[in-house]
C-alpha cells in the first residue's frame, strides 16, 4: 500500500509499505477514505521534534472497515467510520469520566496518511455511521477524528457557556473550529486572534464577532481593551508556544478559565502569577471520542461544517506538497485522497 513517510524534517516521501493485519483479536483494519496533515505533525517536519528514523505519519482518519479480529463485537466490516487518534477501551472509569486520551489501554493510532490503517480497540474507539456518507460530508467528518474535536475540547475545558465572552489565541485548523464550538455552545462574543485575511473571514464565517490582530502584551491590551479592563470569561489556547500560552492566561478574567489543546513546546507557566489571577487551567489531548456522536450528528444535519478549514486537497501521492503548503502558511490543512 501507499503511505507517507517522514524520513527527517523537511524529507516527506510516499512509498509502499505492508498493508496492516489483526494483531490484537480487539484490532479492526480500516481503508482509508481521507486523511490530511495535521498542524502537530509539523512540529515533526520542522525538526522541533526529533525525528530518528523513518517513520508512518498522521494520525487523522477516516474510512471503511475492511477487517475485525474475532473480539470486536460492534464495528463490522463495511462500516464507514469516525476514531480518535488515540484508541481507548471507552469502559474503564477513566473513559467514563469523558478522558479517554488517558485510557490506561491507550494506544496511540499513527501511520493514518496511507490507504490502510490498524486501529486497536475498536470497539472502544471507532465510531460507525448509518450507511455512507455524502462524498461532500467526507471533509468535515474527517475533522472530527481530531482538529475539530480539538478545538471542541479546548472550548469545553475552558468553560464555554450561554452568554459568555471568548477569546481564541491561535488561527490555525484548531484554532479555527475552537471559534466554530464557542458559538455552538453559546459564547455571545467570540474574539479570534488572526494576522491572515483569509483566516480572519473564516474565523467570522465560524461566528467570530471581534478580531485582534496584536499579540504578545499588545494583543493581551487590546483584549483588555475589548472586555472593559476584565478579561474574557474562556480562552482557548491552541498553539502551544510559551507566547501564546502567556498571553491566554493574561487575556482571561479571573474567576475565567483557559482550555489549552496546543501541543506544548518548551511552555513553562509562572506558579505565582497563576496564583494570584485567579484562572484556571485544563487541557491535555483532545479525548475526541468523547465528542465523536455529537460532533457527527451535528455534521450530518448540517448544522456545522468544519471541514471548510480544508483549503488544499491533494491525491496521497502530493503528501508532501501539503507539508510545504502548511509549513509555509499558504494553506491552512491540506486534505489526502488515497
Amino acid at each position: 500500500m501507499r503511505a507517507t513517510v517522514i524520513h527527517a524534517p523537511g524529507d516527506i516521501r510516499v512509498e509502499n509499505l505492508p498493508e496492516p493485519k489483526l494483531l490484537a483479536p480487539t484490532d479492526a483494519v480500516i481503508r482509508t477514505v481521507a486523511a490530511c496533515v495535521c498542524g502537530s505533525d509539523l512540529w515533526d517536519y520542522r525538526g522541533v521534534n526529533p525525528v530518528s528514523a523513518p517513520t508512518p505519519i498522521g494520525h487523522e482518519y477516516v474510512g471503511v472497515v475492511e477487517e475485525t479480529g474475532a473480539e470486536v463485537k460492534d464495528i463490522k466490516p463495511g462500516q464507514f467510520v469516525i476514531g480518535s487518534f488515540f484508541a481507548s477501551d471507552n469502559t474503564c472509569a477513566i473513559c467514563r469520566a469523558g478522558y479517554q486520551t488517558s485510557c490506561p489501554h491507550k494506544e496511540f493510532v499513527g501511520g493514518c496518511q496511507a490507504e490502510y490503517i490498524r486501529v486497536p480497540l475498536a470497539d472502544g474507539t471507532l465510531v460507525a455511521l448509518d450507511g455512507q456518507p455524502d462524498d461532500k460530508l467526507v471533509p468535515s467528518l474527517l475533522t472530527l477524528s481530531d482538529v475539530m474535536g480539538t478545538g471542541w475540547y479546548a472550548a469545553v475545558a475552558a468553560e464555554v457557556r450561554p452568554g459568555s465572552t471568548v477569546v481564541v489565541v491561535g488561527d490555525g485548523a484548531v484554532g479555527l473550529s475552537g471559534v466554530l464550538a464557542a458559538r455552538e455552545l453559546g459564547a455571545e462574543r467570540i474574539i479570534a486572534m488572526s494576522r491572515h485575511a483569509s483566516r480572519q473571514r473564516l474565523a467570522t464565517d465560524f461566528g467570530a464577532t471581534d478580531l485582534v490582530t496584536e499579540r504578545g502584551e499588545d494583543g493581551v491590551a487590546r483584549v483588555k481593551d475589548l472586555t472593559a479592563g476584565l478579561g474574557a470569561d474562556s480562552v482557548l489556547e491552541c498553539v502551544g508556544t510559551q507566547e501564546s500560552m502567556t498571553q491566554a492566561i493574561r487575556s482571561t478574567r479571573p474567576g475565567g478559565n483557559v482550555g489549552f489543546v496546543g501541543v506544548p513546546h518548551q511552555v513553562a507557566v509562572d506558579g505565582e502569577e497563576l496564583f494570584f489571577s485567579h484562572v484556571a487551567l485544563r487541557g491535555g489531548p483532545a479525548p475526541v471520542r468523547r465528542f465523536l456522536p455529537d460532533l457527527i450528528d451535528r455534521v450530518l444535519n448540517g448544522r456545522i461544517e468544519p471541514g471548510r478549514v480544508f483549503d488544499l486537497t491533494l491525491p496521497l501521492d502530493d503528501a508532501a506538497d501539503g507539508y510545504r503548503a502548511m509549513d509555509e502558511r499558504r494553506a491552512v490543512k491540506a486534505l489526502l485522497r488515497p
